[in-house]
């Protein structure tokens, strides 16, 4: 079976935990319509089995858009407090080698950060070519925090002229050229909005007091925001509806099960640059001349070997 044809079944056969999450503007958008609940026609065990060959997939394809050194993936994750972002990017990235990945995880802006533009500092972080950029929170938090608590706008140092109610239509407007403006130059941006609902967090709160291990996850604060659960799910879905393109689509993961959030983003991820048919480079012909000579060289340097898969084994024990 050809590459392509390898990728074009991989992509039909995780399209059903891929294709019903994903929003790209290309239709209307209720955040209310989608349940967070959802878990598709799977079970808990069943569910692992695809977590775990998705896992296989990524690591395989993750050194891949390396080797290629083409491409890069942006990955943005974003969800209320509890809703699973650290342990789904945990989770779906487990086993991936380090040196290919980073995450970036944003917290309230600093001094030096404030003295730039609001998308300055997630600016800096973007990934390089070959390589994929985790942001657990991004510049997005400035059309959701900074939108439900007004305070903070005003501490941003923005010419008060420039602070109109047009705002966040205007920063919708700048993300969105942004990441066409990162699609145009490589960067495959998948977004991800952790759809948890009002229930389950309070469920996974109570499970954070309740167990010592999980105290650290847990703060005062939270039970403020969660006092404004309806001015955040306004500010998400005005969110969504606004910045989703065909370029950087959003996908609105069911939360309330991990294991089947697990699903939907490692699916994505996935299909996404299995589309991509990112391939090994090619050693042009007359490197592969000189890389003849320097294997017949070191194969006369020592005795046969027995494996041929490199040094391991006895004689590679031998060896030391």
């Amino acid at each position: 079976m050809s590459g392509n044809n390898k990728s074009s079944s991989l992509t039909k056969k995780l399209k059903s935990y891929v294709a019903p999450f994903e929003v790209d503007g290309s239709h209307e958008f209720h955040l209310k319509s989608h349940n967070p609940g959802e878990k598709g026609d799977l079970d808990k065990e069943r569910a692992n089995k695809i977590i775990e060959a998705n896992r296989d997939r990524l690591r395989d394809l993750q050194e891949r858009l390396y080797a290629n050194d083409r491409w890069s993936l942006l990955l943005i994750f974003q969800g209320m407090d509890a809703s699973g972002k650290d342990s789904a990017i945990e989770s779906v990235f487990q086993g991936v080698n380090p040196q290919g990945c980073e995450v970036y995880s944003f917290k309230a802006p600093s001094s030096k950060e404030l003295d730039h533009d609001f998308m300055w500092r997630s600016t800096v972080c973007l990934p390089e070519r070959g390589r994929i950029g985790i942001f657990n929170r991004s510049y997005y938090e400035e059309c959701l925090v900074v939108r439900v608590h007004p305070e903070i706008l005003a501490k941003q140092r923005i010419p008060s002229k420039l602070v109109t109610r047009n705002i966040w239509r205007e920063r919708f407007e700048d993300i969105s050229a942004f990441e066409r403006y990162l699609a145009r130059n490589g960067t495959v941006v998948l977004k991800f909005f952790l759809n948890v609902s009002k229930d389950e967090q309070r469920e996974r709160f109570i499970d954070r007091l309740e167990d010592k291990s999980k105290n650290w996850k847990f703060a005062m604060g939270d039970i403020a925001e969660r006092a404004l659960w309806d001015k955040y799910q306004a500010a998400y879905q005005d969110m969504i509806h606004d910045t989703a393109s065909k370029h950087a689509p959003w996908h609105v993961v069911p939360a309330d099960h991990k294991w089947f959030a697990r699903v939907v983003i490692g699916s994505t991820i996935v299909s996404a640059l299995d589309a991509l048919d990112l391939k090994y480079p090619e050693v042009e012909k007359a490197q592969q001349a000189e890389f003849a000579k320097a294997l017949v060289m070191l194969k006369a340097e020592g005795p046969k070997r027995k494996s041929g898969k490199g040094s391991s084994g006895k004689s590679g024990a031998k060896a030391k």
